[in-house]
């Protein structure tokens, strides 16, 4: 067990992958590093099925951009809702970002969800987006009457949301993610052949894209309630 605490301590340890010295010597984490590998492959991804569009006759790349773009917004189209369909880029962004960033331990990389900075930033991002939805869908006056809805004793608890979403949203992605790794070393720990294969294919994976999934989920979920 003290292997396991101390392998935990190293996995929450935040490395420093290189520094800068034209910039003073300007530390760059290993999850900074990595959220640049995850984002170039995406931007790289992009322009490579976007060259050339056509109007008519289309390419098979074309054909894939856009079976990926629609399935895309229909995903995130119907967790958004009707008046929060205009929000489905960022969140199909995020989607890719945070499923990409999750599965990229396969390639040997440490997921840079595994920093709770990286998690608390994309929370942020996502809790901004929704009360900025709601202050362009209900207007400034409307968006603070809301928080009197449906009566005006609970608005200290509708207040304390907008610090318990974000903190849910980082909370649930950083544990979960972390949670696999400890269940992983544990099936290492007692059965070192075989199994923890299947399992890290599971973790690194499905599981990875699950929490993708359940990220943008709530935050398509905290959208649509700001913009009804």
């Amino acid at each position: 067990m003290e292997e396991l605490a101390s392998r935990l301590l190293e996995e929450l340890n935040v490395k420093t992958a290189f520094t800068i010295p034209v910039l003073g010597g300007i530390e760059v984490a290993e999850s900074v590093t990595v959220s640049w590998i995850v984002m170039a492959v995406l931007i790289l991804g992009a322009v490579f099925l976007t060259r050339n569009l056509r109007v008519q006759n289309p390419g098979k790349r074309q054909l894939a951009a856009e079976f990926i773009v629609s399935w895309l917004d229909g995903f995130t189209g119907e967790m958004l809702g009707e008046h929060g369909k205009q929000y489905s880029s960022y969140v199909s962004t995020v989607l890719l970002y945070i499923g990409l960033a999750n599965v990229i331990g396969v390639f040997g990389l440490k997921p840079p969800t595994k920093d709770m900075n990286v998690t608390i930033a994309l929370s942020v991002m996502s809790i901004l987006l929704i009360e900025a939805a709601g202050i362009r869908q209900k207007g400034t006056g409307g968006w603070l009457k809301s928080f009197a809805q449906p009566i005006a004793i609970v608005a200290p608890i509708n207040i304390l949301e907008i610090v318990i979403r974000p903190l849910s949203l980082c909370m649930r992605l950083f544990g979960n993610v972390l949670g696999a790794f400890v269940i992983m070393e544990l099936i290492k720990y007692v059965l070192p052949v075989g199994l923890p294969a299947v399992f890290s294919l599971y973790f690194d994976l499905f599981d990875g894209l699950i929490q993708a999934y359940v990220f943008v989920f709530l935050t398509s979920l905290f959208i649509a309630e700001a913009v009804e």
